[in-house]
């Protein structure tokens, strides 16, 4: 049995139609959507609305951490269009749905990222394409359990739910083969990314059912350049399955 993994598409449909070949099955760990390209900043939502060089001084301000002024432009910028921010925000946002759920292959197991807007996706995911967040589906006579979004951040993505109500999604997972989320459990070494130089936020609850539930692989995404890519905990193996925007490659899964 052969499963590839992605997370942390970012609008790459073109490396997302070939992701399944010689698989089995595709497992999407979440973030299809391109708001805001960090390494090319004429790329995504944000600078086909404003430019470039307003994309350029938005990351600027966020990697210097500094929040509330990057909210502040933003706002400005928001109010300088004659458009109404949430019914354009999601105009791009079904148009970049519409070609990346086209690009999956079947079958294709996904879960949400928290630049993703769950709402939408059911009108995107065919016969084929099944979504899950809090719930669990066998593979090959493995169980993988799957766990969408992140957590409360200054960034304020779209995606984000309260610590209480993420827990409560893996719980409900119970004992799986392979724990699949988008978000890392909360080491140090797997949160810090080394290009933007800053811990981005990692979960405990996963953290605590490596401990306790004992997966055999952990797998997620979210952090595009992290310290470490893979580290084992007790008998669970941890894996960021890569940036798949940048290196269009799928991790691998055979058993």
């Amino acid at each position: 049995m052969r499963v590839h993994v992605v997370s942390d598409v970012h609008g790459n449909s073109e490396a997302l139609a070939r992701a399944g070949d010689g698989a089995d099955a595709l497992l999407c760990l979440g973030d299809l959507i391109l708001f805001l390209d960090y390494a090319d900043h004429s790329r995504g939502i944000f600078p086909d609305l404003f430019g470039a060089e307003n994309a350029t001084r938005i990351v600027g301000l966020r990697n210097a951490r500094r929040f509330q002024e990057a909210k502040e432009f933003s706002r400005l910028l928001w109010a300088g269009l004659d458009v109404d921010r949430a019914q354009a925000t999601e105009q791009a946002v079904r148009r970049q749905y519409a070609e990346l759920f086209a690009a999956f292959p079947v079958p294709t197991f996904a879960t949400y990222g928290n630049v993703d807007m769950p709402g939408l996706w059911p009108e995107y995911a065919r016969e084929g394409v099944r979504v899950l967040d809090g719930e669990v589906v066998e593979i090959g006579g493995r169980t993988f359990g799957f766990v969408g979004g992140g957590l409360p951040t200054p960034m304020r993505t779209p995606y984000e739910v309260d610590e209480e109500t993420y827990a409560a999604k893996v719980a409900a997972l119970g004992r799986v083969d392979v724990l699949c989320s988008h978000i890392p459990p909360a080491v140090p070494e797997l949160t810090y990314d080394t290009v933007a130089r800053r811990f981005e936020r990692g979960s405990e609850a996963i953290l605590d059912a490596i401990h306790t539930v004992r997966p055999g692989h952990v797998l997620f995404g979210h952090v595009h350049q992290p310290l470490a890519r893979r580290m084992r905990i007790g008998r669970s193996e941890c894996v960021n399955v890569g940036h798949f925007r940048s290196t269009g490659r799928p991790w691998v899964l055979e058993w």
